[in-house]
Order: C-alpha cells, then sequence, then structure tokens
C-alpha cells in the first residue's frame, strides 16, 4: 500500500520479479510473481524496507533507498528563493542547514534553479544497478510574480568545485533529461550497503513554474523496479525568476534592501 514518507524525500516502490514471493509488510515494496504485475509501495527515506530485516524477508523488499535533500545549496551564491512577501515580512537568509524550515516558514519556491542532493545505498551486501536517473513533469505554468531573494551575503565570495556524480536539467525542455556535468560519468552506478552513492543535480528553468520528480530505475539479479522519488509525496518545485523584484541582506544590516544596493567598503 501507500504510506506517508519520513526523511527527506518519498519513494514510491515499482518491483518486478521472475519468481514469486511473500509480501513484506507495510512500507516495503511487493515483488510480483512475474515482470508484466507490479505492485506499488511507499518507502520510508533514508532506510530498509520495513518488515525485511534478513534472509527471505529482506530479498522480498525493495533492495535500494533514496534520500533527497531537496534544499540543499551549491553555494549561498547560487541560491535564491522566490516568496510572495514584502522585504520587511522577511527573516534574514538562513544558513543552508536551516534552508528547508525557512522555506517553510515563508512559503518559498526555488528560485531558477534547484540544487537536489540524493544518497542512494542498497539494503543490504548485494550489489543493485543504478541504472538511470529519469525526470518527470508533473505540472508547467508561468513563472510565479514573487519576489526574488538572494541568500548570499553582498561581498561575500563563494567557492568550491563541481562534486562528482554531478547532473544538469534544464526544466525549460519539453523533454527535461539529465546531462552529467563536465568530467562527471553517466549511469550506470553500483551501490549496496556499504558503498553508497551521492548524486548533485541542478534543475534550472527560466520560462516557467514546474512541478517536477525523478524516476530512479534499479536492477539487482533477477529483479529490477523504480523508485519514485519527490519532496515527501509532493513534487519539487523550481520557477523562472525573470523580471522579478529581487532584495539582499546586507551583512550586519537589519533588513532585505533591492540587490546590488549595497555598499561594499
Amino acid at each position: 500500500g501507500r504510506h506517508r514518507p519520513v526523511g527527506a524525500a518519498g519513494a514510491t516502490a515499482e518491483e518486478s520479479a521472475s519468481a514469486s514471493s511473500s509480501p513484506s509488510s507495510s512500507s516495503s515494496a511487493s515483488p510480483s510473481s512475474s515482470a508484466e504485475e507490479k505492485s506499488p509501495a511507499r518507502t520510508p527515506a533514508g532506510s530498509a524496507p520495513a518488515g525485511a530485516p534478513d534472509g527471505e524477508e529482506r530479498r522480498s523488499g525493495v533492495p535500494v533507498t533514496v534520500q533527497a535533500a531537496p534544499y540543499a545549496w551549491e553555494s549561498p551564491c547560487s541560491q535564491r528563493y522566490l516568496v510572495d512577501k514584502p522585504a520587511d515580512e522577511m527573516k534574514p537568509p538562513p544558513l543552508e542547514e536551516g534552508a528547508a524550515a525557512w522555506v517553510a516558514a515563508h512559503g518559498a519556491v526555488s528560485s531558477g534553479q534547484q540544487y537536489l542532493r540524493l544518497t542512494v545505498q542498497g539494503t543490504g551486501p548485494e550489489t543493485v544497478v543504478v541504472d538511470g536517473l529519469t525526470v518527470r513533469v508533473a505540472g508547467k505554468r508561468a513563472p510565479l510574480a514573487w519576489n526574488d531573494y538572494a541568500m548570499a551575503y553582498p561581498g561575500v565570495g563563494c567557492g568550491g568545485g563541481v562534486p562528482t556524480r554531478a547532473f544538469a536539467v534544464s526544466l525549460d525542455s519539453a523533454r527535461p533529461s539529465l546531462t552529467p556535468e563536465p568530467g562527471n560519468d553517466d549511469f550506470p552506478f553500483k551501490v549496496s550497503e556499504s558503498d553508497p552513492e551521492v548524486y548533485h543535480i541542478t534543475a534550472s528553468v527560466s520560462a516557467y513554474d514546474v512541478d517536477w520528480y525523478l524516476e530512479l530505475k534499479w536492477s539487482s539479479g533477477d529483479r529490477s523496479g523504480t523508485l519514485t522519488v519527490d519532496d515527501e509525496g509532493r513534487p519539487f518545485r523550481t520557477s523562472g525568476n525573470t523580471g522579478r523584484p529581487a532584495y539582499e541582506f546586507p551583512i550586519g544590516g537589519d533588513g532585505w534592501v533591492p540587490e546590488g544596493t549595497t555598499k561594499l567598503e
């Protein structure tokens, strides 16, 4: 059955198996008796499927978990949010670890781009092949006519290189698809319980307000399936910000000011 996920992301599982097996309990996927029959289930993010501790019970569950961090930052310099509030009603920009709470408190939407970090891990010693990630668009509208707030403090530099397993996608495309960043490999990759993988995805958009999610295709031995990765049962949401009033928060200041107006010493 379907259950509300816990953790940072929901993962709806569909699995196929060549042999029949007893379904495990509530939040694990139930393998069907043939590749044509599929049974959906919801897996708590960041945890092994419930009711599958070891042995045959473990093998009957989905052998891979996905935990998404939809409010990760590549750096403060690249992170912005659209909010339907005037600047005098806004709290100062958060640190990255406080971003999820700040977004929830302000009803904010990722502006111009969204940086998503996925941690993929096997639930047992067997190797699981991550065959690919597919981008699915759940809705597309005109960009939000909200104010645009920059998370970087004016005059503070940002650095850092491109992480491994980095991908980009343009949500403006009619059929968005992930492309490896320069110098990065493409799928497939292998994971196990002791050898997880972390994927970094930068989704950019300028012309639309987009609801989207990911489908992760996996295989292990004679089994295969798909995990739907989203934001706690909701699609990720990213909106273009072209032409929107933009604001920044000066270091030591007491409020947001129009972007570009801070006098730097």
